[in-house]
């Protein structure tokens, strides 16, 4: 049993492996814009597929937009 469990927790931590593999070739496949758009940079590619991605405070999120008062044409 042990045996087994070993080699199952060995074909997961490759999948888990190769699947950040494909992250990270596909991120690496975008152009600077592409990433820029996203909202991360090239070099923060490798820790954002690793899990260890942490955005400095404050710039990772765009201020949000007050929705503007819909005026009826009545009322002008």
């Amino acid at each position: 049993m042990f045996v087994l469990n070993l080699f199952v927790s060995a074909r997961e931590a490759f999948a888990d492996w190769r699947r950040r593999e494909r992250a990270y070739a596909e991120l690496m496949a975008l152009d600077d814009h592409s990433l820029a758009d996203i909202g991360i940079h090239r070099s923060q590619v490798r820790d954002l597929c690793e899990g260890r991605y942490a955005p400095t405070p404050g710039a990772a999120t765009a201020p949000a937009r007050r929705p503007r008062k819909l005026v009826s044409p009545r009322a002008v």
